[in-house]
């Protein structure tokens, strides 16, 4: 292996792997262990190794990862019902990835997720940077859904809709909630967020007693679901990038999000999608001296 070079220009192996879209920290920690990695032709099995990018060659299933000169790639997709946000090799649902059939894409990943049931745009690139921006909550990116409900929402719920509502583990909080249209059968409903946990929005709905029948993500910052018809997709132009990259830029940042204590309980009734916490102990009882 090559020598390394200063502290400041290294990374984390196992990040560097999550920045270019290979696995989670946690997986590719796993991947490390297991000896699925090499840098610069050699196999590295220690955790917390640190190479620098600029220097050192890290190669994960035959592929290299970001070969020096290698173009930027950047794409939009209207995703479809079904297929998944991943690059794990193994899944044998659709991929995401797999839509774009631009030759010289490269190994290209999603901008954060849409469940596989979700409908919607997704931005797939393979700038680690770029990505990590517009997913950190910190740099708040807008994000717009429509969502179809099973029957006539309530004005009471609506407000409890802008107020926010208490799932097991936390509270929404939709930056705005628009009703589109509503009758006895179903109620049709826009939405903003800016950070957003694992099917939050089913799981608000589920809450309330209004099944979702239809969701779909129809804004992603500058960018809109318009002209782009389901399961097609398209590169960015350099204005549409410079303008995510503006929304994003350190100027429009926010505090670091604080670490939220959560406290174990059951969950109410109507919760769904796992919402009670698992592995988690109940917490024990002060013992009071006499």
């Amino acid at each position: 292996m090559r020598e390394r070079g200063s502290e400041g220009g290294l990374i984390r192996l196992n990040r560097y792997l999550a920045l270019n879209g290979i696995a989670s920290r946690r997986r590719a920690d796993e991947m490390i262990q297991e000896g699925e990695v090499m840098v610069d032709d050699e196999i590295v099995t220690e955790l917390g190794t640190k190479i620098d990018p600029t220097l050192h060659r890290v190669e994960v299933d035959g592929v290299v990862l970001k070969p020096e000169g290698e173009r930027k790639r950047y794409y939009l997709l209207n995703k479809p019902s079904g297929v998944v946000c991943t690059n794990d090799r193994r899944e044998n649902r659709p991929r995401a990835v797999d839509l774009i059939a631009d030759r010289k894409k490269g190994r290209i990943y999603t901008v954060g997720r849409l469940d596989e049931d979700t409908v919607g745009i997704v931005i797939l690139t393979n700038d680690g940077d770029f990505a990590y921006r517009l997913s950190h909550p910190r740099y708040g990116i807008r994000k717009v859904y429509r969502v179809t409900v099973h029957g006539e929402i309530t004005e009471e719920d609506l407000a409890k809709l802008r107020a926010g509502v208490r799932l097991s583990d936390f509270r929404s909080h939709f930056e705005k909630v628009w009703l589109k249209k509503k009758s006895k059968m179903r109620s049709t409903l826009l939405l903003t967020l800016t950070e957003g946990r694992n099917r939050e929005i089913r799981r608000v709905f589920a809450h309330l007693g209004y099944p979702v029948r239809d969701l779909r993500r129809c804004e992603y910052g500058s960018l809109s679901d318009r002209g782009l018809k389901v399961g097609h997709w398209r590169p960015l132009t350099r204005e549409e990038v410079a303008e995510l990259a503006d929304l994003a830029c350190e100027e429009n940042a926010g505090p670091p999000p604080k670490k939220v204590r959560r406290a174990a309980r059951a969950p109410h009734r109507g919760e769904r999608y796992g919402e009670q916490a698992r592995g988690r102990s109940r917490p024990r009882r002060a013992r009071h001296s006499r």
